[in-house]
């Protein structure tokens, strides 16, 4: 019954709300036996914020608040788990920052950076033009920072909202799915906002691809937008870019064994029923558009996308198209296996 579901809810709440303060403890503990060792209080910040919004599981590398070298460093180390699908730089928001976080989730085609905007800026057409990252279908910003309470200690301070962002982007991925825009969702153990965002301002900001974060009485504080910074349409939005790197990573991973396979009709067979049963799926959570499976998505693998010269080189391509904005309009890529590898090319991306 509804008070059932609801003592559940506040059962996972205070679950969710213990581990959080148990890794800001230990974040703690380290920060002050690594005194004077330079870890950073945002990355602290940052990984208690993840865990109390609903984020399980983080890779946390300390790069301190020094050069850009030590930031390379450490999405280098990054680069080595696959399983990351968000990165974030808490409190970097210099330009050569935004490249780099930029330039480790485009290389590797597998994750998206949250970005923190600056903490301070003189008017909002300074953050806009002179402050904005570039543009990217694998990054987005947010803005303001937030305001928050030491678990300890109870004093208030500011602090980069990527963290947090990140924790709300995994809860909004185990509740309903990365197909879900991250928005119009709260932002747990904040209690203020650097700066007050008006509708009008968030609508300008919003247009050039900054997502804000918004308090509304008798709600909270609640993340108000879900864009990247691409100024394609068809990219325009973060569960959009999100959808498509799960979807692509799944198909390349589940169909690793098709090069140790002759490359004839019967395996290319093979591939169009799984990949379909696989595609079948996901359009039925809601994730991909479309009232027929027709206009959600297909699948070609045949003597067409695979020409003898390819056959001969020992490659297996498959061109797909998905459509997760709307129906039959389908953002294609083609899929080249072989036994090195794999290369993924979006057509007209």
């Amino acid at each position: 019954d509804r008070a059932t579901r609801a003592w559940q809810r506040l059962q996972g709440l205070q679950t969710a709300a213990q581990q959080a303060r148990a890794a800001y403890i230990r974040a703690q503990q380290a920060h002050d036996s690594l005194a004077g060792k330079d870890l950073s209080t945002n990355l602290v910040q940052a990984v208690y914020g993840f865990f109390l919004n609903g984020g399980s599981l983080c890779y946390v590398v300390n790069v301190g608040s020094g050069t850009d070298a030590k930031l390379a460093d450490g999405l280098a180390a990054l680069a080595q788990r696959d399983q990351v699908a968000i990165v974030a730089a808490p409190g970097y928001t210099d330009a050569a920052s935004y490249d780099a976080l930029i330039a480790h989730c485009e290389g590797l085609g597998d994750r998206v950076a949250v970005l923190d905007a600056p903490a301070e800026v003189a008017d909002l057409d300074s953050l806009i033009d002179a402050n904005r990252p570039p543009s990217s279908s694998y990054a987005a910003c947010y803005f303001p920072w937030l305001r928050v309470r030491d678990p300890l200690t109870g004093v208030e301070t500011a602090v980069p909202p990527s963290g947090h962002v990140a924790g709300v982007w995994a809860r909004v991925d185990g509740e309903r799915g990365v197909h879900k825009a991250p928005a119009n969702t709260r932002v747990a153990c904040a209690v203020g906002l650097t700066r007050l965002v008006t509708a009008a301002e968030q609508g300008s900001l919003n247009q050039h691809g900054i997502n804000c974060i918004r308090a509304f009485p008798g709600d909270g504080i609640l993340v108000w937008g879900a864009r990247t910074l691409s100024a394609d349409p068809a990219w325009r939005y973060v569960n959009v870019r999100r959808l498509f790197n799960m979807v692509e990573e799944s198909i390349v991973n589940s169909t690793r064994w098709i090069v140790f396979e002759p490359n004839d009709e019967p395996l290319w067979a093979a591939i169009r029923r799984d990949v379909t049963a696989f595609l079948t799926r996901i359009w039925r959570t809601g994730a991909l558009q479309g009232t027929t499976a027709e206009q959600a998505f297909f699948v070609k693998c045949d003597a067409e996308t695979n020409p003898q010269e390819n056959i001969d080189a020992g490659i297996v391509t498959t061109v797909i198209g998905i459509a997760p904005v709307k129906p039959a309009e389908f953002v294609v890529f083609q899929i080249q296996q072989y036994q090195a590898g794999s290369d993924v090319e979006i057509q007209g991306g």
